[in-house]
């Protein structure tokens, strides 16, 4: 996997350029200290990660992925933690807060690797859908993923990730394809690239929904309302005023 490393201070490209090393299956091609540089670099060549720092001057993180056409994966390296949220709404693979720790950067560069060789490998199609499951093309069969056994839906711009029980599945179409043809009874949008299986949710805070076994979902603030109505409010066992 080819990838860059943009950020404004030299001291924090160094340390992820001798982190890279650690993951074999990356391809370090280009430094970056500005996000206007990298813009011009990628006018003319491709990448499939890139590093990006937040806090820069003149063009910041944010602004960047904004402006990309075809969003490579993009994992966020930042001393600011209170971007996370809006990070995930942007399609992000993962958020390393600094100082960078080498065995969180193995965890999130290892994350994108699987997507990756997903995505390049074993692209699925949603087939015809029944009562309780829905069909995922493979190759030359149908796989059956009954609704049950859905965890969440990762909606990353031109594709969407299935996490199941079982196992994670790729289709090429985006989130919002995909619920339309789900029933809106089991599942539910929690974020922009977010949807989950109401049925699994075992405890939310303000940011995040937990679906046991230390998954967790981001729950974005335009969502919020609309989620604790459907999911908590009804079944609420609160003390009498």
């Amino acid at each position: 996997m080819k990838c860059i490393i943009i950020d404004d201070e030299p001291l924090a490209r160094e340390g992820m350029e001798l982190l890279i090393p650690d993951a074999p299956f990356l391809e370090l091609v280009q430094s970056f200290g500005s996000g206007e540089q990298a813009l011009n670099y990628l006018f003319d060549n491709k990448v499939d990660l890139i590093f990006l720092d937040i806090e820069m001057p003149g063009l910041n993180g944010m602004e960047f992925i904004k402006t990309l056409n075809q969003q490579p994966f993009i994992i966020l390296t930042t001393a600011y933690p209170q971007y996370a949220l809006e990070a995930f709404e942007l399609h992000v693979s993962d958020y390393l807060v600094k100082p960078i720790k080498g065995n969180r950067f193995l965890k999130a560069v290892y994350k994108v690797k699987e997507i990756f060789d997903l995505k390049s490998n074993e692209m699925y199609e949603v087939g015809d859908l029944e009562e309780e499951y829905i069909f995922i093309r493979h190759d030359r069969k149908f796989v059956k993923l009954f609704y049950k056994d859905i965890l969440y839906i990762n909606g990353m711009k031109d594709y969407v990730m299935i996490h199941t029980v079982e196992g994670k599945f790729i289709t090429a179409m985006n989130l919002k394809t995909i619920l339309s043809k789900l029933p809106e009874s089991i599942f539910i949008r929690t974020s922009k690239s977010y949807a989950i299986n109401m049925n699994r949710v075992e405890s939310v805070d303000i940011d995040f929904i937990y679906l046991g076994d230390k998954v967790e979902v981001p729950l974005g603030n335009s969502y919020k309302e609309a989620f604790k109505k459907r999911v908590i409010n009804d079944r609420l066992v609160d003390r009498k005023k």
